[in-house]
């Protein structure tokens, strides 16, 4: 669609404005702020286009209301919103496009915090970690934490980049230099550096962005990369699978980004924890009945900075019952209870992957039952680790796995 046709199409236009107020606002956005019938925002926001602006002026609901109620009810009139910086990096343009077409809406950006953090420090975006700590758990910057890592984090307030220095500190990261980068683009800009395990600094203003160049000590708690984690990474009391097992389930598995996993009988969540590791937009469910290892798994995901990861407490397959339609299923290695199977192999969509471990005789009967009815593939897995014995080393076999593998045609 040509511009001009997909302008007159717009019924909601989305003002982009920064630290700079009205000043870095061109003519285009201040044309189309005046036009406006209704002006959504917030009261600083609403506060600055006051003089010029012409249509009702319409604060935030209190609690913030992500399904845009209001502005929905109003397609069709002249509709602006005002946002902080850069709508779509983490803002309500991108909670807006969820709800609106895009040829529906005219987006005026203004450069978000972290373009302008990019510039000051002289990083180029492309080669640093970001994330969003606006509002979220602090815990989502640790798989990030790799040694000689750049990090940019959107904050919530004037106490996270001490609450985030107190984090490295405890997670051996403590060299790590820290910069403060605050009302960024306006006339209180300020930049403060030091030490995280040096940290100081007061006074800083709430709307500020955190860079982390980050220094590991030898003790440092990395997450590698790749599946399968060390098992000590993980609080467990031995109902744990395994690293090897784990890295060969989650490749059966085969996660793809933005997907659901049912981890049943998730014992430390491992896998379920490895799953979401693998892209920030995966999920996982983890359905435990133990009620201590159900509050284990809470605190592992929180440890391993998927504090998102959803636990449920209960036995399957009563448990399953209103959950979400998941992509992939994986079930453990002790149980032998066929309603289980059953309920998992149901409950999955068209083309999810299961993917179960049988330790013993009982459950491996049902995995062999389960492949000559539906098919699949299954996997005979033996580890051996070497060990004393006496002066010397030998290999001591753990328990083989059999694994069962399917796609739901």
């Amino acid at each position: 669609m040509p511009a001009e046709c997909q302008s007159r199409a717009a019924w909601l236009t989305v003002v982009g404005i920064g630290e700079d107020g009205l000043a870095g606002l061109g003519d285009e956005a201040k044309q189309r702020i005046a036009q406006a019938e209704i002006i959504f925002g917030g009261k600083r926001h609403l506060a600055l286009v006051a003089s010029f602006a012409n249509g009702e002026p319409h604060p935030w609901p209190v609690p913030f209301d992500a399904e845009m109620r209001d502005v929905l009810a109003l397609a069709g009139r002249r509709v602006c919103v005002l946002a902080s910086g850069d709508p779509f990096f983490h803002g309500v343009g991108a909670t807006l496009a969820r709800k609106v077409k895009p040829q529906e809406m005219h987006v005026i950006p203004a450069p978000s915090a972290i373009s302008l953090a990019a510039a000051r420090l002289g990083w180029a975006l492309q080669d640093i970690e970001t994330v969003s700590l606006h509002g979220r758990p602090l815990d989502l910057i640790r798989p990030l934490l790799h040694p000689n890592a750049r990090i940019l984090a959107l904050t919530s307030d004037n106490d996270a980049p001490a609450a985030i220095a107190r984090l490295l500190i405890e997670l051996d990261f403590g060299a790590s230099r820290l910069t403060v980068l605050e009302a960024l683009g306006g006339p209180n800009e300020n930049r403060r550096s030091v030490r995280a395990d040096a940290f100081d600094l007061e006074n800083i203003n709430p709307l500020n962005v955190l860079a982390v160049e980050v220094e590991s000590g030898p003790d440092a708690r990395v997450l590698p990369l790749t599946s399968g984690l060390a098992d000590h990474l993980f609080d467990h009391d031995g109902q744990i699978t395994k690293r090897e097992i784990r890295a060969i389930t989650l490749s059966a598995l085969a996660p793809r980004r933005g997907e659901l996993l049912w981890d049943i009988g998730a014992g430390s969540g491992s896998i379920g924890i490895e799953w979401m590791l693998a892209h920030p937009s995966m999920r996982t469910i983890a359905i435990e009945a133990d009620p201590i290892r159900a509050s284990r798994i809470g605190r592992n995901a929180a440890a391993c900075g998927v504090p998102g990861l959803v636990v449920v407490e209960g036995s399957a397959p009563k448990a399953l019952a209103r959950l979400e339609t998941p992509d992939a299923i994986f079930i453990g290695g002790g149980g032998s209870d066929t309603g289980v199977l059953n309920a998992a192999v149901k409950a999955m969509r068209t083309g999810g992957r299961l993917v179960a471990n049988a330790v013993t005789l009982e459950m491996e009967a049902l995995l062999l039952a389960q492949h000559t009815k539906l098919g699949g593939d299954l996997t005979r897995i033996s580890i051996s680790r070497a060990s004393p014995v006496g002066s010397m080393q030998a290999w001591r076999p753990a328990m083989p796995i059999t694994q069962w593998s399917w796609v739901k045609p």
